[in-house]
């Protein structure tokens, strides 16, 4: 299994950044990792992420999990199991008001391994991810450049 994972603390509440979060069409205003994303969020909806990292290749996944103002999580892969990718967004509710996001991705199946071959390191992505929902959800610079 091959993981990336980025974590940040915002100074907001679960609600707001659960709006940002879930508002897939508008992370390109705050993340430029994003060139667009289509679809919407609602469980088994599918999605097309269309990052600037990996223009060539748009990563399609179905949600698969909702829990506004804590998690949405998302699969994608390979047909039959072969690859899986699970990305998951968790929210934890601080007790001084604030929360702290976690991005996570997950590669598992049987030809992760070969998948995991042509796939960048996701982290520096992630974490960048993190630092524009903070940085919009603080109301401070939109669209961060790299």
């Amino acid at each position: 299994m091959r993981s990336y994972e980025a974590a940040a603390r915002i100074d907001a509440s679960p609600e707001q950044v659960w709006a940002l979060l879930s508002d897939v069409g508008g992370w390109r205003d705050w993340d430029s990792g994003v060139d667009r994303v289509e679809g919407r969020v609602a469980l088994g909806e599918r999605l097309t992420l269309y990052a600037t990292m990996i223009r060539a290749r748009p990563f399609e996944v179905t949600v698969t999990e909702i829990r506004p103002r804590e998690a949405m999580r998302w699969r994608g892969g390979l047909p039959l199991g072969l690859a899986v990718i699970e990305r998951t967004y968790m929210l934890d509710a601080q007790e001084d008001g604030g929360t702290l996001v976690t991005v996570r991705e997950d590669h598992t199946g049987p030809l992760a391994v070969l998948l995991g071959r042509s796939t960048p390191d996701l982290n520096p992505s992630f974490r960048h991810f993190c630092e524009g929902l903070k940085a919009r959800a603080e109301g401070r610079t939109s669209r961060p450049t790299r």
